[in-house]
């Protein structure tokens, strides 16, 4: 994994980096994990993977202009350590993990929302729910529907999002997400934005088809 995630470059195992997965996977297609950096400044980015999974990389996220907090969800294989490393902008690594116990299978499973006949016609729509802070936007959840394919399953090619940015009102990027095919299926995300002080959020992106992700979210 230092070779792999984190380029051989320096790293220290920092218990200010708060990770946070079930002690047991009930269903292994769908495990949540949130991530929150207290006390580290100058993030650059934080990359979240799984050690023993088929496909590592899980997610990158680089908290721009909003807080270094990130939930959602994705799929695990067989128990493992978890892990969210911190990048901060000198270059070094600031790493803390969890153990994950888990039957597996999730990443070689199909996933079953290709399965409903319209899926196509509601790929990549997305649905939102905000908690304000004044006029300000301050939790911000949102679920966009995609089959998240890791490619492992039986005559199922990979098909994923790729990558995403959060806009604040003036059009400003406030975050990045990078996501990678062990995110689940129909991909949950939360992120704690009150520093953006903004009243809305537009989400761009694309998966690796090449499909557009347009969505503005409102109060």
């Amino acid at each position: 994994m230092h070779e792999q995630i984190l380029n051989k470059e320096p790293v220290v195992f920092d218990d200010r980096i708060n990770i946070q997965v079930p002690d047991f996977a009930e269903d292994p297609m769908n495990v949540p994990v949130s991530v929150e950096i207290n006390g580290i400044n100058d993030i650059a980015e934080i990359r979240v993977f799984a050690d023993l999974n088929p496909i590592q990389k899980i997610l990158v996220f680089k908290p721009l202009h909003i807080k270094p907090y990130i939930a959602f969800r994705f799929k695990v294989e067989q128990a493992t350590p978890v892990r969210a490393a911190v990048k901060t902008n000198d270059g070094s690594w600031y790493v803390g993990g969890r153990w994950l116990e888990a039957a597996g299978g999730g990443c070689t499973a199909p996933g079953t929302g290709t399965l409903i006949p319209d899926w196509q016609d509601k790929l990549l729509n997305v649905t939102s729910r905000v908690k304000m802070n004044d006029a300000y936007i301050g939790r911000l959840r949102f679920k966009i529907k995609h089959p998240m394919d890791t490619g492992l399953a039986d005559g199922i090619p990979e098909f994923y999002i790729k990558k995403y940015a959060l806009l604040d009102e003036s059009k400003r990027e406030i975050a990045i997400v990078e996501t990678f095919q062990p995110v689940s299926e129909d991909p949950v995300f939360s992120f704690d934005i009150y520093d953006a002080k903004t009243s809305s959020i537009e989400l761009i992106g694309m998966d690796n088809n090449g499909n557009k992700l347009e969505a503005l979210i409102r109060q």
